[in-house]
C-alpha cells in the first residue's frame, strides 16, 4: 500500500460528493468542485481572472470514477470530465470551510 488514505465509500447526488472516511464522512459541494476544477482549462481560466463555469449542469454532479488508487475524476452535467481530484486534495477540501456554506449546513 502507497500511504494514501482511501475513502471507505463515495456518493454522488446532484449537488454534493460525500466521502466516508475511516474516521466519519465529510460532503463537498458540486458548486464549489466545479469551481476548484483542477483541470487545465478551468485553471487557465481562473488565471485569466475570468468566471467558473455557473449554471444547474456546470454545477450538478453526474458521476465519479476513481483513477487508479490515487483520484477521482468527477463528471459534471454540462458533459465537463476534465477535473482530476487527488485523494489527498478531497480530504483537505472536507477539512476546509466550505466556499459555499452557510451557518446552518453540516460539514
Amino acid at each position: 500500500m502507497s500511504g494514501i488514505e482511501l475513502p471507505l465509500s463515495v456518493d454522488v447526488a446532484d449537488d454534493a460528493l460525500t466521502l466516508h472516511w475511516p474516521d466519519g464522512a465529510t460532503s463537498l459541494a458540486a458548486a464549489d468542485l466545479r469551481s476548484g476544477c483542477r483541470c487545465a482549462d478551468c485553471h487557465a481560466a481562473r488565471l485569466r481572472g475570468e468566471a467558473p463555469a455557473v449554471g444547474a449542469a456546470a454545477t450538478t454532479l453526474v458521476d465519479a470514477a476513481a483513477v487508479g488508487h490515487y483520484a477521482l475524476q468527477l463528471r459534471f452535467g454540462d458533459g465537463h470530465d476534465r477535473g482530476i481530484f487527488p485523494w489527498a486534495v478531497l480530504r483537505a477540501l472536507g477539512r476546509a470551510p466550505a466556499l459555499s456554506a452557510s451557518p446552518d449546513t453540516p460539514r
